[in-house]
């Protein structure tokens, strides 16, 4: 199983990305440095690699097998003949080639740069494809997971839209409703109900992996080996990504731009409510979620008992989630595992 170093330049060609105009009536994905970040009705490539071009996410990679949008903060790279698309996503992916970037203000990758990396690569195509369809099943596995979970939450969200937005819950025919509210029911703002804490700073450089998430306005943004809060527990975008709802059925650490519920005025019924509600930015450079907004938000709180129905059949939903998130963790981990010992290879195919 022959490798050979060669320069990237003799195995790819480089193209710039453009600026996207977006459509979310659109079919066609539009990729930035951080990944997809909407949809156009038009493309400017297929088939390519997507490679960050500037700033936090410059040297990721991307992989896109269909037509795309390539922003103008990318690079796209296309296989040359004999080799293998898949391949160099994942020998990319396998390379720091985040640290050959240049600028002074913020990371910056050029053509320039690229031409003058050489990496050490498999030099036969059946092989490249063969190590590709290895690592490709693995992520096969985690995006065919990814869309269960999504069907999953989608079904305990337009329960709770059917339940308690369209107010077709189980024996509504019969209930009076009074001022948008049925019979044993009552309307709150957010603030009567639960308190936004604040996150805590949590610098990437300071964070050691563990086992708890450290959420951000995003979502997910690393690991730590403490937690800051007890799950299971909702998170509220503050900063950035405002007004973002995520649900942490563990122990979790929340940055500074972020609130928190914690666990003991947490439920999967307010976080599908949040979920529902509307905030909008109180901030003007800085897009932010003001926490008296917040806190001014109508909750509508159902009886007991229609609650504990709701709860009865959202819970199960979520621990499914649960094990599927877990399987694709391991998954993950088998195949970080495999990769970087196929790629210098370690191990034959």
């Amino acid at each position: 199983m022959r490798m050979v170093e060669r320069s990237i330049a003799d195995a790819l060609n480089f193209y710039n990305g453009k600026a996207a105009t977006f459509d979310e009536s659109g079919e066609i994905e539009v990729f930035g440095s951080n990944g997809k970040i909407g949809f156009s009705k038009n493309y400017n490539h297929e088939c390519a690699i997507i490679l960050g071009r500037v700033g936090a996410y410059c040297g990721s990679v991307i992989l896109s097998e269909n037509k795309f949008w390539a922003t103008d903060n990318t690079i796209v790279l296309k296989v040359k003949n004999s080799q293998s698309l898949r391949y160099w996503f994942y020998r990319l992916g396998n390379f720091p080639i985040r640290s050959f970037a240049g600028g002074a203000a913020q990371p910056l990758m050029t053509h320039g740069i690229l031409k003058g990396i050489n990496i050490k690569v498999h030099s036969d195509f059946d092989v490249q494809e063969k190590i590709a369809d290895i690592l490709s099943a693995y992520d096969d596995l985690i995006e065919n997971n990814q869309r269960r979970m999504a069907l999953l939450e989608e079904s305990a969200r337009l329960l709770y839209s059917e339940w308690f937005v369209r107010l077709r819950f189980p024996g509504y025919e019969h209930t009076r409703i009074t001022d948008g509210a049925p019979e044993g029911w009552e309307r709150k703002t957010l603030g009567e109900c639960i308190t936004l804490n604040y996150g805590k700073a949590l610098k990437a450089e300071i964070r050691i992996d563990g086992e708890y998430p450290v959420y951000g306005s995003s979502g997910i943004v690393g690991s730590h080996e403490k937690p800051l809060v007890k799950g299971p527990a909702i998170i509220l975008g503050r900063k950035g990504n405002v007004g973002s709802v995520y649900w942490s059925s563990k122990s979790f650490y929340p940055i500074d731009t972020v609130y928190f519920v914690d666990a003991e005025s947490s439920s999967l019924y307010l976080y599908y409510a949040l979920k529902h509600m509307h905030f909008i930015s109180t901030d003007v450079a800085v897009p932010g979620l003001n926490r008296d907004f917040a806190y001014s938000r109508p909750l509508l709180l159902p009886a007991a008992t229609m609650l504990r129905a709701f709860l009865e059949n959202v819970t199960p939903i979520h621990a499914q989630l649960d094990k599927l998130d877990e399987m694709n963790q391991k998954l993950r981990a088998a195949r970080d595992l495999l990769l970087p010992r196929l790629m210098s290879g370690e191990l034959a195919v």
